[in-house]
């Protein structure tokens, strides 16, 4: 596996949430940066030796207004 791709979307409590695209990886942290050592942390942890090499963020913002 060449990279594996995590849906970074805001908490409605605060924070940040990551789903692993494809894979059963779940993680969250209050700021972006530890979201990214959390997220390595559980990449490194559900891969045994075959690990991606890249970890790309898709960061998604939903914004609702009256029309």
């Amino acid at each position: 596996m060449e990279e594996i791709i995590f849906l970074v979307e805001e908490s409605e409590e605060g924070g940040f949430i990551a789903k692993g695209l494809g894979t059963p990886i779940f993680t969250q942290a209050e700021t972006m940066e530890e979201l990214r050592i959390t997220v390595k942390d559980a990449v490194q942890c559900h891969f045994d030796e075959v690990k991606p090499r890249l970890i790309r963020l898709h960061m998604v913002r939903e914004e609702v207004f009256a029309a």
